[in-house]
């Protein structure tokens, strides 16, 4: 996007299907080894039904949604959410954002993360409620 974005605007959604490999590849960059994460004997111990993707993936997944939208020169300078729900290995995620504020300069956006349902478990919600502010980048650099 190069325009400006404008309040009540909706963002494309995102959605991905997160997988053991995955998680393991996000493990091996992040250094965080919690076996809830990837390891069998762990996850049947804490009784869940499969591996937990990680929270901070959802932080990640809402960065990719805002930059695609608004385009590589936005910065997410502010960003914040609520975890609802656990979101297991091969379950698929639907990341939407709606502007909820926007100048020249910066946009605040409103996102939600929402678990799609599969046979391990009922559509339900992620991440909630969840914000950014975005400064919106000029070819010098983002933000004023």
């Amino acid at each position: 996007m190069t325009a400006t974005p404008a309040a009540g605007q909706e963002l494309p959604a995102l959605e991905r299907t997160i997988t053991l490999v995955d998680m393991v590849a996000y493990a091996g960059a992040t250094w965080d080894w919690y076996g809830l994460h990837y390891d069998p004997a762990f996850v049947a111990a804490a009784e869940v039904p499969g591996p937990v993707v990680d929270g901070q993936v959802f932080g990640a997944l809402f960065a990719e949604l805002i930059q695609d939208a608004l385009g590589p020169q936005c910065f997410v300078h502010e960003l914040s959410f609520t975890f609802r729900n656990l979101m297991f290995a091969g379950e698929t995620v639907r990341c939407t954002g709606t502007v909820t504020e926007a100048s020249e300069e910066r946009a605040v956006v409103e996102l939600s993360a929402t678990i799609l349902a599969s046979e391990l478990g009922e559509e339900r919600p992620a991440a909630a409620p969840a914000r950014a502010v975005v400064l919106l980048g000029t070819a010098d650099g983002p933000g004023s």
